[in-house]
């Protein structure tokens, strides 16, 4: 009889235990210290339901789906969410004005250094107080993860970004582009169009493969993965903003240019750790967006998730707010030194 060869060492090996522990212990430092700053800024924390109608209506988000069994034996799709966006958004329609939540999230087809099946976000949102406000909320939890770990730099597969005294840097889309990529991205879109043959050959002129099916956005996103993102934040914390609008469906468009989004995301190590918005409050609006991605989502992947009424109701009862998510495991790996997201979770999945 042939033996199998052994598997990945159980997260509940005692000796592996040993070895993250530390890990795990700085984690919970870090989310106390966390929670203590936001207290004392009057933020109030929530806990919202993981189970919703629609887990999210962004075209490349692969969400759980589950059924909800009655007394009656009728059965109601429902998913995990992919975020507690939704929820939050009607809280703040409740009247809410600081909130926030460490998150239980799922999302499918996603497992890697960086991914992981399962994972917590740290979301939290103020009413009536610009999307700027946020960057420095960003920068106050990058600096309390490092201070609870007790180190000046972050780091992750030999990239080093030093906080603390080193102040924030901030780089709008286009401009990280041009630097990057060699790439005028303006040029390629205007509030109500984009230029897909104008990215695919410039994406082609610096080596970036482009298929015959791929979008503008596709496009896009790929240069932003393979040639933007790895050099961002790699000397300090860096806030990327000012995204094409069409580039964010949650997101308001920037006073003065319809073309751009009101849109950012934290970068430490080439990692996105952070996504965040002025949000959008026309429910009209949000309703064709979402219409938009889930048709592209059906175009490409042959599904598309509903549209929760509920939340579309309750925006048009929001009032304006800027909110974030910042991924909670990423931050301790980065603030630990960590080389996967699975070495800070409690009990990861086994792959």
């Amino acid at each position: 009889m042939r033996s199998r060869s052994p598997g990945p060492t159980p997260f509940w090996d005692r000796q592996r235990h040993a070895d993250r522990r530390p890990l795990l212990m700085a984690r919970g430092r870090i989310k106390a210290a966390i929670r203590a700053h936001l207290a004392a800024q009057g933020f109030v924390e929530v806990e919202t339901a993981a189970l919703q109608v629609s887990p999210g209506n962004e075209a490349h988000l692969h969400a759980f789906r589950t059924e909800l069994t009655g007394t009656d034996l009728a059965r109601i799709p429902l998913y995990l969410h992919t975020s507690p966006e939704f929820a939050m958004k009607k809280l703040l329609a409740a009247g809410e004005t600081r909130i926030f939540s460490f998150a239980p999230v799922w999302r499918n087809r996603e497992r890697g250094p960086l991914h992981h099946p399962e994972f917590t976000m740290l979301e939290w949102y103020r009413a009536g107080e610009p999307v700027e406000r946020l960057w420095q909320d960003c920068a106050e939890f990058v600096d309390l993860a490092a201070l609870e770990t007790g180190r000046d730099t972050l780091t992750w597969r030999g990239r080093t970004c030093a906080i603390g005294s080193a102040a924030t840097a901030l780089m709008t889309v286009a401009a990280a582009f041009r630097v990057e990529a060699a790439i005028d991205l303006r040029a390629t879109f205007t509030a109500t169009s984009t230029d897909r043959a104008a990215l695919a050959s410039e994406a082609e002129r610096i080596g970036i493969r482009v298929a015959a099916d791929d979008t503008w956005s596709d496009i896009f996103s790929r240069i932003l993965t393979e040639r933007v993102e790895p050099n961002l934040g790699t000397v300090r914390p860096t806030i990327l903003h000012d995204y094409p609008v069409h580039e964010a469906a949650l997101a308001r468009p920037a006073p003065g240019d319809p073309a751009i989004a009101q849109r950012f995301e934290l970068y430490c190590c080439g990692v996105e750790l952070a996504n965040g918005f002025a949000e959008l409050t026309d429910p009209e609006e949000q309703r064709r967006r979402f219409e938009s991605e889930m048709a592209e989502k059906q175009r490409v992947y042959g599904e598309a998730y509903p549209i929760d009424e509920d939340f579309l109701a309750a925006l048009a009862h929001m009032p304006e707010a800027s909110g974030c998510a910042l991924g909670f495991d990423r931050l301790v790996m980065l603030a630990t030194g960590a080389p996967r997201i699975d070495d800070v979770i409690w009990t990861p999945i086994a792959e």
